[in-house]
């Protein structure tokens, strides 16, 4: 395995070792995409690997797709968007991911739809009471995958993101978690080691059909698209921070005094979701003026977003999501010192 920069490169016919496992008739895989057209883009070669190998693929659609108003616009020559013309789009872009995922090789019945509102993982998350991540578990339970594909925590799109952090509470205390694999499609990638597959040009040739036939997106984005589509296929291991009990946590944001009145802090767990403006939030400071939350128990992962709650018409997270650390004992009793 050839090894460039920060990034572990992997052929179809490379010996797997320190990188993703070897494929096999034994492999499955399950690939959570957010929107159609996701399953492509980021996964389009693996997903070719695995059925060339022999092994099963499912693709857990969170969305329809059909908040998508601008390509609608163009392409059905409308301004007004309604609710029935928002459903049409929806059975257009499912009817194109199954045309993409046929092009990969993947059967029809491989692909389950959740339906959940585009543009909105975000409320499923915070107002579900749990229910989103049950729905999550029983599907993963029923599938039995032993490997998941899932957006990174650090994708700026707010969908993305969310879908991460669903999947990890999903995955949340089980004894025997799937190896999971995290993708990058909106933002810049982290500087910890990847790995890259490199599919054949047959394979790479069906990736771009694939891509074509999500058309409804190609209209307006077909260049964009095309671009993301051709980039190295990079996963990285989800990598789950130790937290111990009682241990508070720093957040990796200052934001500016005058923008904080119009600030929401939201924090995830499995045992629950909590939302607050930024001046009703339970945070504290240290010397070095960084912002934490108070210790919390045992519930491991830990996920805080902070979010604008001013409408605004760019679609993409500011802050997003992230996994709260355990903090150094240092920090804590710097923390219980200036308290």
């Amino acid at each position: 395995m050839a090894v460039s920069g920060a990034h572990a490169s992997v052929s179809p016919a490379t010996d797997r070792a320190g990188g993703l496992p070897p494929f096999s008739a034994r492999t499955r895989l399950l690939v959570v995409a957010p929107h159609p057209d996701d399953e492509t883009i980021a996964t389009g070669l693996l997903i070719q690997q695995v059925r060339a190998a022999g092994g099963e693929v499912r693709i857990l659609l969170l969305t329809a797709g059909d908040n998508n108003p601008w390509p609608q616009r163009w392409l059905e020559r409308r301004l007004l968007i309604r609710a029935a013309d928002r459903r049409r789009w929806g059975r257009r872009r499912h009817a194109e991911v199954l045309q993409a995922l046929q092009t990969l090789g993947v059967p029809e019945p491989a692909l389950q739809s959740l339906g959940w509102p585009d543009m909105g993982l975000t409320e499923v998350l915070l107002q579900a009471n749990g229910a989103a991540m049950a729905t999550l578990a029983t599907a993963i339970g029923e599938f039995r995958p032993d490997l998941v594909a899932v957006p990174a925590l650090s994708d700026r799109h707010p969908d993305h993101g969310t879908a991460h952090v669903l999947v990890r509470l999903a995955l949340a205390g089980q004894a025997r978690p799937p190896a999971l694999l995290t993708y990058l499609v909106h933002g810049r990638e982290e500087s910890h080691r990847s790995v890259e597959i490199r599919g054949t040009a047959a394979q790479s040739a069906n990736k771009r059909a694939a891509l074509a036939a999500h058309r409804s997106q190609m209209a307006l984005s077909g260049k964009r698209l095309a671009r993301l589509a051709a980039r190295p296929e990079r996963y990285a291991y989800a990598e789950v921070a130790e937290t111990s009990p009682g241990a508070a946590t720093a957040l990796p944001w200052q934001p500016p005094m005058w923008l904080r009145p119009w600030l929401q802090l939201s924090v995830a767990s499995a045992a629950g979701v909590h939302s607050w403006r930024w001046r009703d939030a339970p945070l504290q400071r240290d010397p070095a003026g960084c912002f934490h939350l108070p210790p919390a128990g045992a519930e491991h992962p830990r996920f805080v977003r902070l979010a604008l709650t001013l409408r605004s018409p760019w679609i993409f997270d500011h802050w997003g999501w992230c996994e709260l650390p355990g903090r150094s004992r240092g920090a804590a009793a710097a923390l219980a010192q200036a308290g």
